[in-house]
């Protein structure tokens, strides 16, 4: 091994996590999910472990026409979806609207009218402007539902701030916005965390799914829970004496707790966000950060001379130029292989590159993955360990899981190392991600 190679594995040493760190995150999670489920503890709880009023999954005999709207990122989605009882007799169409910029950091009020223009748009190109349809409101961001029907935004993530809707109910800005524009009557039904509705859409598939997961431009997971460990549950005690709890993980390390495995790059990428001390375990794992944290590992290493012969470009060194879609090409081509590595560079302007710099950069990218799954895997373990099923399925959409080519394995093996004996799992994409949650 050449000493470049001996030097580089020296500064990119605190990207590895070893299994007692491993273990220490799991523990940690789990310690706070009861303080989160607990009425005195919650309010210092940074999961903040919400009911969502969800207590039963589908079974795959639901019927009917619904609506579903899927809001969280800079596209959104619109369903329209027929249930007929079982998925042979279902039929589902969508299309994919944008979130202008100047919309996602303007006035709240201007969101609410662009997401009812896109679905008076969908419904009358679909025919159905004149019909009343349910709809199932997917809102992707850290919400306190109050019912089924009311969840009110706790605060803005994934780059958007729109004034004015934090501590509001969304599902009465959207009902506004709609009545503002009066060409399309839509009864909102259920206001869901994507979580919950990729939990919700692999149940209508499978009965065994437990616990919903997302790993994509953020990250946040969902479970089943048993009403009498959900301290702040102010509903009946009726059977199912269960409920769907979205957790919101992201917000896992606000506190301070995961210091101890925050990296010089972790410090840069949250000072350098626009939410700066919060969604400190989001900033480890997801798509909207998991590029840059390794572009900057990549600068360091240049700036020292151990790659690219010390000189990178103008392009390399901006702020969000090593994109995450870079590391799932670069780890998707055969070890030895470095076309895709060498595609990249040329894109970033890096030129005099060597075959060896191309290993270097998928070195850096690989422990960059390696360690978001294995956060992953703690938080998901430490849910299989609560829930205790002999055999449990976890739901799961995201660009991350699936588009990286190894995220799934990471995590099959991960998990199976950190849960207790006797339980099993299995991993289960959601095919049409967090658009069937109304069944």
């Amino acid at each position: 091994m050449s000493a470049v190679t001996d030097k580089i594995k020296e500064i990119c040493q605190e990207l590895i996590l070893s299994d007692e760190k491993i273990t220490q995150v799991r523990d940690l999670m789990n310690q706070e999910i009861n303080k989160g489920l607990g009425r005195e503890t919650n309010p210092q709880a940074k999961i903040k472990c919400f009911p969502t009023y969800v207590r039963q999954l589908p079974n795959g005999k639901e019927m009917g026409k619904f609506l579903a709207l899927d809001l969280g990122g800079t596209n959104f989605r619109v369903l329209l979806i027929e249930l007929a009882g079982g998925i042979a007799h279902s039929n589902m169409v969508s299309k994919i609207f944008a979130v202008p910029n100047d919309i996602m950091v303007g006035p709240g009020e201007e969101l609410f009218d662009h997401i009812a223009h896109c679905l008076s748009v969908f419904m009358h190109e679909h025919g159905v402007q004149n019909e009343k349809i349910p709809l199932g409101f997917t809102f992707s961001f850290p919400c306190r539902q109050e019912g089924l029907t009311k969840g009110v935004l706790v605060t803005w993530t994934k780059g958007f701030s729109c004034s004015n809707v934090e501590g509001k109910d969304v599902v009465k800005m959207l009902n506004e916005a709609i009545r503002r524009r009066g060409d399309v009557e839509i009864d909102v039904l259920a206001v869901l965390n994507d979580t919950t509705g990729t939990l919700m859409s692999c149940a209508y598939k499978n009965p065994e799914c437990r616990i919903g997961l997302i790993i994509g431009t953020g990250t946040n997971a969902c479970y089943v829970e048993k009403l009498d460990k959900v301290g702040t549950w102010d509903g009946d005690f009726n059977e199912p004496q269960q409920v769907v709890i979205n957790l919101e993980w992201g917000a896992f390390g606000d506190d301070g707790c995961l210091d101890f495995i925050f990296t010089e790059y972790d410090r840069d990428v949250d000072k350098n966000s626009i939410n700066v001390g919060k969604q400190v375990f989001e900033k480890m794992i997801s798509g909207m950060y998991m590029g840059e944290l390794a572009g900057l590992a990549l600068r360091r290493l240049c700036r020292e001379g151990l790659i690219f012969n010390g000189k990178g470009s103008e392009r390399f060194n901006e702020r969000g130029s090593f994109h995450t879609k870079y590391i799932s090409e670069i780890e998707g081509e055969k070890n030895g292989e470095v076309a895709n590595c060498q595609a990249i560079l040329d894109e970033l302007d890096i030129t005099g590159y060597t075959d060896e710099d191309c290993r270097h950069v998928r070195y850096v990218c690989e422990l960059v993955s390696r360690r978001a799954a294995s956060l992953v895997c703690a938080g998901l373990a430490c849910l299989l360990n609560r829930i205790k099923e002999k055999h449990a399925v976890v739901a799961v959409d995201g660009s991350v899981y699936r588009y990286h080519p190894a995220f799934h394995n990471l995590m099959t093996a991960g998990i199976s190392k950190l849960i207790d004996p006797g339980l099993a799992f299995d991993l289960m994409l959601s095919e049409d991600g967090s658009g069937r949650e109304l069944p």
